[in-house]
């Protein structure tokens, strides 16, 4: 077999320097390439087959770094990583996870930004281009938005602000006419009456706020977008370059569901069946029924929950699968499931608006998300003591492990919320039992921290039957000397460190706190009356988290508090356990800790 087009390509002068005749080889070593690696390390498969071509065409048009590219979210940036340099973490299996799944300026001169999070190209495009025409400077700015991104309000904002601005600033819309999951909004129905008449639809947002508009139709036939590009180089106004694209294209079980082929985990690169470790399966291979989560949990509590109680709306911000709503639930929940798109500052505000009107709002969004909607919370939920049920996802080191997409802040966020009881369930049991009370009562936002990990079980837990607003703390261990206050999904690390330290002759009762914030004083004062010693467990940031609030509170006490939690920062693809460790909360540590704090040999 002969060499490889993609191994020769060390820079995208290597890509221009092929003959037009090389590119669709190259498209599907390209494919072939993302198929293979994510199907070993897990990765955005669909939005990265679907813009293959399109991303060629880019760097053989345009002249990198010079001329500036800025990929939307950058999820679909695996060709252009191959095409700047990096194609052996794409290639080499030694290689795989080499490189970020997102663009990152440590990596490549090409990577203008370290970028997660939707709806930013646009306005951080038009930064670029007003910098380069303050210096007089004449060069391309290319931003490509898709997957949904345009339901974001910054990309309006984005779209507005660069109307007004000079030529050079290309906006490429890649449709794939899909987000995470379908998309919703009234953008999107006039983005498909533009596809259906190849752009001469007389309804059309961008030449309405502006902008000068092209189509193409042919998204995945690079000669069609490099002709199509190369026409728009140095264009005198923004213009708007509308490409109609394939989610998944060149896989076939991505073709076939879109959805849940936008990120996936490990899967069987020829049939795409996907790899699930389980309790049966230590050594990852592939299994029949994947183990019970607490996204399916959700799901199914609500939609028995819906049958009985029409004033309940589940809201999703373009993540519907997170809380448990497939597109089976979706459908059976009606007009009683409401996916705003990427949106989650509408999302907010939106469940504020139910509520003042009666109706029950629970809000499923991803902590990372939940950073984007800081003033909503703040003015429109807390202000108007909006009765908002808001269950935040992946908050924890086991949630993703990328620094755009940090979920561990949460706590430290929400503990700024006036009003604002942020739960933290340490089981199965516990969670249902406090969402079925957030959902029974009027009684001001409640928000509930999912645990991270996999579903735990407590049969036994001590659940509190009058309710959440004043709980007692539940005394999980018993011990005179120490108390170690466990937050959340901490709790069996909590208990860990009693039984390891019980074996030192060291009593260290272990509570459950069941809040993250607003923490009742009193009831942190008798968790730690008698003892010495003061340990705070939680799996989120430091600064600013339950830890600090619990120090405040016992300053004046004789107890000595010491506070375990995650480091301030920007960790990125990091080893849980590794970071874990590096923070000094692992058993052993904790343990060696408390024997020197407490004076034991």
């Amino acid at each position: 077999m002969g060499r490889m087009y993609l191994e020769g390509i060390h820079t995208p002068e290597d890509l221009r320097a092929l003959p037009a005749s090389a590119m669709s080889a190259l498209c599907e070593e390209i494919r072939s390439a993302i198929i293979a690696s994510s199907a070993a390390v897990g990765g955005h498969v669909g939005p990265n087959l679907g813009i293959v071509e399109l991303t060629v065409a880019l760097h053989r048009v345009f002249r990198s770094p010079v001329d500036k590219l800025v990929f939307d979210v950058s999820h679909q940036t695996y060709a252009h990583k191959m095409l700047t340099g990096r194609a052996q973490a794409f290639l080499d299996p030694s290689r795989y996870g080499e490189v970020s799944g997102f663009t990152s300026p440590a990596e490549s001169e090409h990577d203008l930004f370290a970028m997660g999070h939707t709806s930013t190209s646009i306005s951080l495009a038009c930064g670029l281009a007003k910098a380069r025409d303050l210096r007089s400077e004449h060069h391309d700015v290319v931003a490509v938005i898709g997957d949904g991104s345009l339901s974001g309000g910054l990309a309006f904002e984005g779209l507005d602000n660069a109307a007004e601005l000079g030529g050079g600033l290309i906006i490429v819309v890649n449709d794939n006419e899909w987000s995470i999951a379908e998309d919703h909004g009234g953008i999107y129905q006039g983005l498909a009456h533009l596809r259906e008449t190849r752009g001469t639809a007389r309804d059309n947002l961008f030449r309405a706020m502006g902008l000068e508009y092209r189509y193409l139709e042919e998204g995945n036939d690079e000669a069609a977008c490099e002709a199509a590009l190369e026409s728009l180089r140095g264009s005198e106004r923004p213009v708007v370059l509308h490409v109609h694209t394939r989610k998944g294209l060149g896989f076939a079980p991505a073709l076939a569901d879109e959805e849940s082929w936008h990120h996936v985990g490990p899967f069987d690169p020829v049939t795409g069946e996907k790899r699930h470790p389980s309790a049966h399966d230590q050594h990852g291979g592939i299994v029949a029924t994947p183990p019970e989560t607490y996204a399916d949990i959700t799901g199914s509590f609500l939609l028995d929950r819906m049958r009985r109680d029409r004033s309940l709306v589940a809201i999703s911000s373009a993540t519907p699968y997170m809380m448990g709503f497939t597109p089976d639930r979706r459908a059976a929940a009606g007009s009683q499931f409401v996916d705003v798109g990427i949106a989650e500052e509408h999302a907010a505000t939106f469940a504020t608006g139910l509520a003042q009107a009666g109706a029950t709002p629970v809000w499923g969004v991803y902590g990372t998300f939940l950073q984007r909607t800081y003033d909503q919370l703040w003015h429109d939920v807390c202000l108007n003591a909006a009765p908002v049920v808001i269950l935040v996802f992946g908050s924890s080191v086991y949630g993703t492990t990328d620094a755009t997409h940090l979920g561990f802040y949460d706590i430290a966020m929400l503990g700024d919320m006036p009003g604002l009881a942020y739960l933290a369930p340490t089981c199965r049991e516990e969670y249902l039992s406090m969402l079925e009370w957030a959902l029974d009562g009027r009684r001001g936002p409640v928000a509930i921290r999912v645990p991270g990990k996999a579903v735990v079980s407590r049969p036994r837990v001590q659940l509190c039957a009058n309710g959440y607003d004043n709980a007692p703390f539940e005394m999980v261990r018993e011990g005179d000397e120490m108390a170690i206050l466990a937050l959340g999904a901490t709790l069996p690390l909590g208990c860990c460190v009693s039984d390891a330290l019980a074996d030192r002759g060291v009593g260290a009762r272990v509570v459950n706190p069941r809040r993250a914030t607003c923490l009742d004083k009193d009831a942190i004062r008798d968790a730690a009356r008698g003892a010495r010693l003061v340990m705070t467990l939680e799996d989120g940031v430091l600064e600013g988290g339950f830890g600090e609030h619990v120090a405040r509170i016992l300053g004046d006490s004789d107890a000595h508090v010491r506070c375990y939690g995650l480091p301030h920062g920007f960790p990125d693809r990091y080893v849980p356990e590794e970071l874990l460790k590096s923070c000094g909360m692992t058993e052993a540590q904790i343990v060696a800790d408390a024997l020197s704090d407490l004076g034991h040999e």
